[in-house]
């Protein structure tokens, strides 16, 4: 069983920005001892790694998650580098806007191969390694509040977090007595830079959407990718066990409320 933060071996997904790089900052602040930072984009991705205020190891992979292969690249790399996985956060996702009267084959095909089968394919790598070991160990899965429903023009996306909500639970029932803890954190609207990059670019809304979008909201802001970390790194943490099966919903709604 991985007694402390210092003690694992930790995969990030996505880490070269938004919330996968929010949680690797905070796990290397909070004393992490090895880190495998996979993304897409290799530039940023060395960018973040090298900037990392950690004492312990860092190495990253550059790997498309689109493919099925990627996810086994990447738990073999974090095996060679560390020798055993005993954490996991699933990060790395896509938000294509895609609804009931134009989304296509080839979306669905994309946006639930990165948001569903990678993540899928990662917690298998994982949960076999920590079940062959008998160690345990600690699986994190960034979702989506959208999962409950989901806005009209995100109806894949939304399907996607909900099958990965699905098998977060699923994992955590099967493996509860393997001491393996798989849990959820269905996040609300965040303002990370893919985000700006999809509603001011593409959507067109202008630079000043966030401070438009955020009046309407509770906190009078967007959530911040440092507070889906600190809440991620919690759930890493041992001192958070014995929590299992939890899909926590870190929005500025109440979800069932009346609105």
């Amino acid at each position: 069983m991985v007694g402390t933060l210092k003690d694992m071996a930790l995969i990030i997904t996505g880490a070269a920005s938004g919330i996968g790089h929010a949680i690797a900052k905070e796990a290397a602040e909070r004393g992490v001892g090895e880190m495998l930072l996979a993304d897409v984009n290799g530039p940023m991705l060395q960018n973040v790694a090298s900037a990392l205020p950690c004492q312990g190891r860092v190495e990253t992979i550059v790997a498309d998650l689109s493919y099925a292969v990627a996810a086994d690249e990447i738990a073999k790399a974090a095996i060679l580098a560390f020798g055993r996985i005993d954490g996991l956060v699933n990060s790395a996702g896509v938000t294509t806007r895609a609804g009931f009267l134009e989304g296509t084959s080839e979306d669905w095909d994309r946006i639930f191969a990165i948001n569903a089968r990678a993540p899928y394919l990662l917690m298998q790598a994982a949960i076999r390694d920590m079940h062959s070991r008998g160690t345990g160990g600690s699986i994190v899965n960034i979702q989506s509040v959208n999962a409950h429903c989901g806005a009209a023009d995100l109806a894949i996306y939304s399907a996607s977090k909900g099958a990965l909500q699905t098998l977060t639970k699923n994992a955590a029932n099967a493996h509860m007595r393997d001491g393996i803890r798989v849990n959820g954190i269905n996040l609300g609207w965040a303002l990370t830079e893919a985000e700006h990059h999809m509603q001011a670019d593409i959507l067109g809304l202008g630079q000043e959407w966030a401070e438009n979008a955020a009046s309407d909201t509770p906190l009078g802001r967007l959530l911040q990718p440092e507070e889906a970390a600190k809440l991620a790194v919690h759930l890493l943490d041992p001192v958070s066990a014995p929590l299992s099966g939890a899909s926590i919903d870190l929005a500025q709604q109440v979800l069932g409320a009346p609105v």
